[in-house]
């Protein structure tokens, strides 16, 4: 059996995967299944960067590999080109874009050098697997060494109408090295659509009669593949001792209150701002619930080299804090505004333990949380999932409340909606949800993608006299 090479940006971990993220367990379980090799970045930032040792790591049949980077390589490949153009862009957020040539220098230099680092750690029967939008060239560049293994890449995050991605100087660079992958997998049918509009439109693409799309020289195979999470697994967290724990501990601090829960990372793609604002106009329309509802909001920081991401925390902190201060009471506060992260055990109890999960971003890949919410809750006495129609999440999960995030009242109406809700409705809408989490897992997922890899799998084709 062929080995599985696992390419993206951070790696890990192989082992105590109850607090790693949901990705991280499914491509731990795929590595496991097949033996593999785990490759990308240490982390960590020193002055030899990608040129300094690498460093292993092994457990079992599995190994990973990483290498550190320079201080100038983390500025522009990853604070710069990646978090300040391509995810802006690819969620629709042209106005935060920083179209600057030294950044996007600086993400081919960094993926170049990647790939010239994995290249030695290859054998000829490997399956290549590289996932999302740090490592969008990197297809590319092993092809150019000569990798002829099967490689396959995934995107995590949207990929927007050719209206949006356009804005993006040098965009048929980007697309046309995504050409060099076999299969290229999206989130949702509308990704990919959107995807393969841009081929159609704007470089005039050809659909060919196995299904793949030639252009600019090149044929790549796409297809949407919604990522699922480690259903079984999360299931049984809320009964796990740190999940009882943290669902002890939310009832205990309830009562008979209900609670709306939040988890994200503090980003302007979430719609944080706007979900405080729908809260409190909850309370503004609909007086009674004071004193009876809390709202949680989970919200470890990321990225705060980047400036957006600072002024979104200050943002939120200043609006928690003008609620509080103009709807607390004496022993109640509208809202909890937690800066940190938890365990996912941790988290599962928490999930459990409230009444309304609420999942609003204004733009999202698939958004893991809602599945993680619906896994967690007791069959018995379920919550509530109020769902943003943007997240990729929404595609799947019909029977969630699913709300235009960018309306204020209209996602005010649906917290009061699932708040009043009564069981036989909220059994209701939450049995297919489970079911749909329970059968597109994050194993499956993995497993559909690597089936499809090899069977798109051809021959590299001969590069194009001109990029287009």
């Amino acid at each position: 059996m062929s080995r599985i090479v696992i390419v993206s940006n951070r790696v890990g971990p192989l082992s105590d995967t109850g607090r790693a993220g949901g990705l991280a367990v499914a491509l731990v379980d795929v590595l496991r299944d097949r033996g593999g090799l785990w490759f990308g970045w240490s982390g960590a930032v020193s002055d030899e960067g990608s040129y300094g040792a690498l460093r292993f790591a092994e457990e079992g049949n599995v190994q990973t590999a990483t290498i550190d980077v320079a201080q100038a390589d983390y500025d522009e490949f990853y604070a710069g080109f990646a978090n300040r153009a391509l995810w802006p862009t690819l969620h629709y957020r042209l106005d935060l874009t920083d179209f600057d040539r030294r950044l996007e220098e600086g993400y081919r230099r960094v993926n170049e050098r990647f790939a010239a680092r994995l290249v030695p750690l290859l054998r000829p029967d490997d399956i290549v697997w590289v996932h999302d939008y740090h490592f969008f060239l990197m297809g590319e560049m092993l092809r150019d060494a000569g990798v002829k293994s099967p490689i396959g890449f995934f995107l995590h995050i949207p990929f927007p109408v050719p209206e949006i991605l356009t804005a993006l100087p040098n965009h048929k660079k980007i697309v046309h090295a995504m050409l060099a992958y076999d299969q290229v997998g999206f989130q949702t049918s509308n990704h990919l659509a959107a995807f393969e509009r841009y081929l159609f439109e704007e470089v005039d693409g050809v659909r060919e009669a196995d299904g793949g799309i030639s252009a600019m020289g090149r044929k790549v195979h796409a297809a949407a593949f919604p990522i699922g999470i480690d259903a079984e697994a999360f299931s049984k967290f809320p009964e796990s001792d740190e999940g009882a724990e943290s669902l002890a501990l939310v009832r205990n601090e309830l009562d008979e209150r209900k609670q709306i829960v939040g988890v994200d990372r503090i980003d302007y793609s979430k719609g944080l701002p706007q979900r405080f604002s729908a809260f409190e106009r909850l309370l503004e329309l609909y007086p009674e619930h004071k004193g009876e509802v809390s709202m949680l909001q989970i919200a470890p920081p990321s990225r705060s080299e980047v400036r957006a991401y600072s002024q979104i925390q200050r943002t939120l902190e200043g609006l928690s804090g003008r609620i509080n201060g103009r709807f607390s009471d004496l022993d109640w506060n509208p809202i909890q505004f937690i800066t940190r992260s938890f365990p996912r055990r941790s988290l599962a109890g928490i999930y459990r333990g409230s009444a309304v999960g609420l999942v609003t971003p204004l733009r999202d890949g698939m958004n893991l949380v809602a599945k993680e919410y619906i896994a967690a809750q007791d069959p018995e006495d379920p919550g509530v999932l109020v769902l943003s129609r943007f997240a990729g999440a929404a595609e799947e999960m019909r029977e969630a409340l699913i709300v235009n995030p960018y309306s204020i009242d209209e996602l005010a109406e649906a917290l009061r909606a699932a708040i009043q809700m009564p069981l036989a409705e909220r059994k209701q809408r939450f049995e297919p949800l489970y079911h749909g989490v329970m059968t597109n897992t994050a194993s499956s997922w993995a497993r559909i993608f690597l089936e499809r890899l090899l069977e798109t799998h051809a021959s590299p084709p001969e590069e194009p006299s001109e990029e287009g």
